[in-house]
């Protein structure tokens, strides 16, 4: 396990940014050679790190962030995209915020989930575990067409 020891540091790094997290990571270190396995853990691991940060000072954060001149837009941006997300969430409370998070498009996963979330005041007890079943579905479901579709690749190469 952890043959390589930077390729697994890039991929658990990856996994921990906005917009790319795990959807992004797997078939990075897909590419890299990392087992599946070792690739999956890492991934979900670092995806799901940043949420409760994210499930606690969000509300705050952006609520500093509208009283600063450059970043009051931000914070307004930011928000308005939650919200455009959240009626499928209101709707179906757990299970639309599980959905969100485990169909692995862009522009959702744990990040959004989290923010949507945190700005309809879900419970951290109810929120973090949804999100992180989301989270462990998504990275099944990369993880199956990172693995399986780059194979086969290679095997005709």
């Amino acid at each position: 396990m952890f043959e390589n020891l930077n390729h697994t540091l890039y991929t658990f790094i990856i996994s921990m940014l906005p917009i790319v997290e795990l959807r992004g990571a797997i078939p990075v270190g897909c590419g890299f050679g990392l087992p599946f396995w070792e690739c999956y853990l890492i991934c979900v691991v670092g995806n799901l790190l940043p949420v409760p940060i994210i499930l606690l000072f969000v509300r705050f954060v952006l609520s500093w962030m509208k009283t600063i001149k450059h970043l009051d837009k931000i914070a307004v941006w930011v928000e308005n995209k939650a919200h455009k997300h959240s009626a499928g969430i209101v709707k179906y409370a757990s299970w639309g915020l599980y959905a969100f998070v485990a169909i692995p498009l862009p522009g959702t996963g744990a990040w959004t989930g989290a923010l949507i979330a945190a700005l309809l005041d879900m419970r951290m007890k109810k929120a973090l575990p949804t999100i992180a079943a989301g989270v462990l579905t998504a990275g099944l479901l990369v993880g199956g067409i990172s693995y399986g579709f780059l194979n086969f690749l290679k095997f005709l190469l």
